[in-house]
């Protein structure tokens, strides 16, 4: 059975790649893939040693939606922690879903990452949840990741975007945010 499958009251199981899991509650996160507005740069991130996953992986600004909070305040709140910067967000770059760790609807994320740009830079200054930081065009990113690796796509789709997106939708994003 490829879809849901109905076993008795209360009981409902998804199947994903022949594992079959209970529907459960799934945690929510932000990405903010951050690009200098004078070179179109992107951010890259190096995780922590001490953090329990992932660690001295590559990444953007990443964390997760607290309670009661906008997805657009936590990409910004985020921002703000890891890199002690206040970012602008621009546009959606594209959603996501993923096991934090071991497979299971305990570890089980979705997510929203956004293309924010940054006006005049300070120094940045990592928080403790990063140990190194670098700029990258999208060519630099293109060839430090293989095809396929989440990063190396979000780059990629974020600078398609940019290209793409009108002036007026990103100053209406600006102005208005993606929040209903």
């Amino acid at each position: 059975m490829n879809r849901a499958a109905h076993t008795g009251v209360g009981q409902l199981f998804l199947y994903r790649s022949g594992l079959a899991m209970t529907i459960g509650r799934f945690g929510a996160m932000v990405g903010a893939l951050v690009w200098r507005q004078s070179d179109g740069r992107y951010l890259l991130l190096q995780r922590s040693e001490q953090k329990d996953f992932a660690a001295g992986q590559w990444e953007c600004v990443t964390g997760r939606v607290e309670q009661g909070e906008s997805f657009s305040d936590a990409v910004r709140r985020e921002a703000l922690e890891e890199l002690g910067q206040a970012v602008q967000v621009e546009f959606i770059v594209g959603t996501t879903h993923f096991y934090r760790g071991v497979v299971g609807p305990e570890q089980e994320m979705i997510g929203v990452h956004y293309g924010c740009s940054i006006g005049k830079v300070q120094e940045i200054q990592l928080s403790h949840e990063h140990s190194a930081c670098q700029w990258v065009t999208a060519q630099e990113a293109a060839g430090l990741f293989p095809v396929g690796h989440w990063l190396r796509e979000l780059i990629m789709r974020a600078e398609r975007m940019r290209g793409l997106l009108p002036e007026e939708l990103r100053q209406f994003h600006r102005t208005h945010g993606f929040e209903i």
